[in-house]
């Protein structure tokens, strides 16, 4: 069977199985040295704004950049989240708000490293943002850029589609929530917290698909278990490289003495810190949990090789007395015992048939099979 009709094979398996070699993603998907960014520059960004207080709040839609600029001063809280990446809106909106060039680069740029900086007058964070498509069983990751500002934060995502940050809206929409009455900081450790949580949400996915197939393989019922499992070991990487530096961020935002941050809030970020090294560690529970299910698979195979190996030996035993009978008495002499008798074939058939009957016997009282 080809690689092709195996792989189309493996995919009408289970629809999260289906995978094409073709469209593989790669390992490392950031080069600093590529002159391109990724972004269409005719691709228009969408802009939600959120302006809030402790008594009120506005949510709009804003129809491009300039109508960002005034609540730069408003006087309240704001949450400005950027749908889309149009590298002139943003250019201009981050010369608005003051946001450093290094910053809007990092902004821009496609498969970076989770990080956290201080530049200026803004903290900047960058992380991922998971998702699992349950029509393919992948894992999808999305760069979410987080600028922290005085009394402002702004968030950059890649995708206008889709985001997590739903539970942070309805916490503002909420007259008496706790974001409501905080400052900047908080809002941004929510959106971080948000992030952090629905990296679980993945993770139990890709839990429940090892879990299926362990259980297929120990009742030895799967019969492509090898390509499986290298299809969860590149989800389980992904996961892996894109969580891992979460836990640097957090830390960043601990040890920060930035007046951005209050003090008082550093025991929600130590919340993210435990929520994070926890997603870590089951990380690398599932991969642990890979590697022994890649063994099993071996050893299956290896099992099953050597019970067919087993069964040939023991037909090629058997059958070594009535190759040896049929050879001596196949030879052209003339003295050959039974060779002149009326029953000498019979007895010698009988003879091949019955000395592998006791062969079989022994064997098996042996315990040999």
């Amino acid at each position: 069977m080809s690689a092709r009709n195996r792989v189309r094979g493996l995919a009408k398996l289970l629809p999260e199985w289906a995978w094409n070699r073709t469209k593989r993603r790669p390992m490392t998907s950031y080069n600093p040295a590529k002159e391109t960014d990724g972004r269409d520059a005719h691709t228009a960004s969408a802009y939600t704004v959120f302006d809030y207080d402790a008594t009120t709040f506005v949510e709009k839609k804003l129809p491009d950049q300039h109508a960002c600029h005034p609540y730069l001063d408003s006087g309240k809280i704001t949450w400005i989240n950027v749908d889309g990446l149009n590298k002139n809106e943003i250019e201009k909106l981050c010369n608005h708000y003051g946001i450093h060039q290094l910053v809007l680069e990092d902004i821009l740029s496609i498969g970076q490293r989770a990080k956290m900086d201080e530049i200026d007058n803004v903290i900047f964070c960058l992380l991922p943002m998971l998702y699992y498509n349950d029509d393919t069983g992948q894992v999808e990751t999305e760069q979410v850029s987080i600028v922290l500002g005085k009394n402002f934060v702004i968030s950059f995502q890649e995708d206008p589609q889709r985001d997590v940050f739903d539970p942070v809206r309805e916490r503002i929409k909420t007259a008496n929530s706790k974001l409501r009455h905080r400052q900047a900081d908080y809002l941004c450790y929510s959106l971080i917290d948000t992030i952090v949580d629905s990296y679980f949400h993945v993770i139990d996915k890709v839990n429940e698909r090892i879990e299926r197939l362990e259980d297929t393989l120990l009742l030895q019922k799967e019969r492509a278990a090898l390509e499986k499992i290298s299809i969860l070991r590149r989800e389980i990487i992904l996961i892996r490289r894109s969580i891992s530096p979460v836990r640097d961020l957090v830390n960043g935002f601990l040890f920060s003495e930035n007046p951005l941050l209050d003090e008082r809030h550093d025991k929600y970020y130590k919340d993210v810190l435990d929520h994070i090294t926890q997603a870590n560690e089951y990380v690398e529970n599932h991969r642990e949990m890979v590697m022994n299910l890649q063994d099993l698979s071996m050893s299956q195979i290896n099992l099953r090789m050597n019970e067919v190996m087993k069964v040939f030996t023991l037909l090629a035993t058997l059958m070594a007395p009535a190759t040896v009978i049929g050879g001596i008495f196949g030879m052209n002499f003339d003295v050959i015992p039974l060779a002149h008798q009326k029953d000498g074939f019979y007895i010698t058939v009988a003879i091949m048939l019955v000395v592998p009957l006791v062969m079989m016997i022994w064997f098996k009282r042996k315990g040999w099979f």
